[in-house]
């Protein structure tokens, strides 16, 4: 009896802890104890037995890290069979994270041991290839970074083709996806208004070449080039002021036109409407007298305009190539195939390039002609009958920018070089595809240049030429001709409805889409004359009152521009 409460009789254990075994109970002790009740856990995730055994000594510190712990664990202890059983097929679950690389990206599959060594040395190998691979990390970068309101690094490239001026006026925008819908139906010319200058024969010699035979391009220095605009050309004012037609253009503007929904870079073309007769023509030095080099890829080429691989220095280094090639290839020093009239912008005695001015006229409308100057390069015979060639050349700067090196893929897989050129260079490609249909050539022939060395861009070697028939190239590439033609039909019904005056079509750097500005009659004048003229010299703009005839209209707004027509 303590304090008033009876504990009853608490049996004494001299061999331990816990109840004594029933063994060794008393009567009196069975009185006090549960009857039928073992002493065992209800259910395994009951640790129910000894509270403590301070009987025991363990030695091993790696099971629990508080040595004082030890005399509650009883996972070892043979009393609880179940227990240990459980305890024995528990593991814990290794919540660390994988060890990361030390260098290189975020490998994916790191559990294999090997490969982010393998990896690392692919990445140093890479870096070794200093202008393909910085080119790919900076575009990565520039996708994945959060911060959108910078500018990107290829809008940097896409720059407009001119400098839109404040005093400018829009009038409209026209989005690449309504041209794709438009077509029109124009009949091929039954002959040529007139055909001028002289043509040297094909060397079918060059069909046979092949990257093993390889040969040097050679440079034409003392043949003489033109690019000459619509409104400067002596005959096309000669058939303006005949009334030959109502709109006026060459073949490098209407493909310009007919392939813009191909076109990513910017460009522009000078609209003048003179009475009721609607001119066409291109600024001197403007986009249209490069050709473009990977405008279409999706690898982004160098910013800086030294660079050899810029847009800027691939477009000079393309035309320069394809302005020899197409002399190259040709039968110099013999038979030559002239025309009704000579080269209308080449001064007597002066050598000159291998062309043949066609001037062409389709009919547009009932009352709508339109008249444009093509040119074809050089002229083959075949089953006595002469045939029209245009000659173009494809340029291979760098095989790391295209992924295929044409010295090794050319012989055995031509296709996929070429299949690889459409996707990087679609617009030029098409653009010659649609001079050649425009200039009713029988053939077009392209010939795969390549530098001597990737860092030279002076010297350059032939490694195969190709023949394709224009119509079939065209629908190997997908360009419709009806849609080429609804594109220019277009254009030439927006421009009639405008008042006289000056416009420019302008395409957007950065959106598929044109945009038509009205300009004033002195815009483009002497932006690209070297050195001003005297005031004697210049030419003012004629007034409104000028206007008197029709004749005397186109006449006078022609003369405006007193430029050297060579370019």
């Amino acid at each position: 009896m303590v304090g008033g409460l009876d504990a009853g009789a608490v049996p004494f254990n001299p061999d331990g802890w816990g109840p004594l075994d029933s063994g060794t109970t008393t009567a009196d002790n069975n009185n006090n104890l549960p009857l039928n009740v073992p002493f065992a856990p209800f259910s395994r995730s009951e640790k129910l037995g000894r509270i403590a055994d301070w009987t025991r000594n363990f030695n091993n510190a790696v099971r629990s890290k508080n040595p004082s712990d030890s005399v509650f664990d009883f996972s070892n202890d043979d009393s609880f069979p179940a227990s240990a059983d459980d305890d024995s097929s528990f593991r814990l679950v290794d919540g660390k994270p994988p060890p990361k690389p030390r260098f290189g990206p975020k490998w994916r599959f790191q559990q294999q041991r090997q490969l982010p060594q393998r990896r690392d040395e692919e990445v140093e190998a890479k870096r070794r290839e200093a202008e393909k691979e910085r080119a790919r990390r900076d575009r990565q970068y520039h996708q994945n970074r959060s911060n959108a309101n910078q500018t990107r690094r290829e809008a940097a490239v896409f720059k407009s083709s001119v400098d839109i001026q404040p005093e400018w006026n829009m009038l409209d925008q026209i989005p690449f996806s309504a041209f794709s819908k438009l077509s029109f139906s124009v009949p091929e010319p039954p002959e040529d208004l007139l055909l001028c200058g002289a043509l040297e024969f094909y060397d079918r010699s060059y069909d046979r070449v092949a990257p093993k035979n390889e040969r040097r391009l050679e440079r034409f220095k003392n043949r003489n080039f033109f690019k000459v605009t619509t409104t400067d050309d002596p005959v096309i004012r000669r058939l303006a002021n005949e009334d030959k037609a109502t709109v006026f253009a060459t073949d490098a503007i209407l493909s310009t036109l007919m392939c813009a929904p191909r076109s990513v870079y910017s460009w522009d073309i000078v609209v003048q409407r003179v009475g009721n007769k609607l001119f066409f023509d291109k600024r001197d030095g403007s986009q249209l007298d490069f050709l473009s080099v990977h405008e279409t890829s999706q690898e982004p080429l160098p910013e800086a305009k030294d660079d050899i691989n810029s847009a800027y220095s691939l477009g000079v280094e393309a035309a320069f190539i394809n302005q020899n090639f197409s002399q190259q290839v040709l039968i110099r020093e013999g038979d030559k195939v002239t025309f009704d009239e000579p080269n209308p912008f080449a001064n007597e005695g002066e050598e000159v390039a291998s062309v043949a001015y066609r001037y062409r006229r389709w009919k547009l409308d009932d009352d709508m002609y339109l008249v444009a100057r093509c040119e074809v390069q050089s002229v083959v015979e075949v089953n006595k009958q002469r045939s029209f060639l245009t000659l173009n050349a494809l340029n291979e700067f760098d095989p790391k920018y295209s992924g295929l090196d044409w010295r090794r893929k050319l012989e055995t897989q031509r296709g996929a070089v070429l299949a690889t050129e459409l996707k990087n260079n679609a617009n030029k490609l098409a653009k010659w595809t649609s001079q050649a249909l425009l200039a009713g050539a029988d053939m077009m022939k392209l010939g795969y240049v390549s530098r001597v060395h990737p860092r030279d861009h002076f010297n350059h070697v032939i490694l195969s030429v190709v023949g394709y028939k224009p119509r079939e190239f065209a629908a190997q590439i997908n360009l419709n001709t009806s849609n080429m033609w609804g594109i220019v039909k277009s254009i030439v019904d927006l421009c009639m409805k405008l008042n006289e005056g000056k416009y420019v079509l302008v395409k957007d750097p950065t959106k598929p889409q044109v945009r038509i500005y009205e300009v004033p009659p002195d815009a483009f004048e002497n932006d690209y004359v070297e050195e001003p003229l005297p005031e004697d010299e210049q030419v003012q703009p004629p007034s409104e009152e000028a206007n008197g005839g029709e004749e005397n209209a186109v006449e006078e707004k022609v003369e405006e521009k007193k430029v050297d027509a060579q370019a």
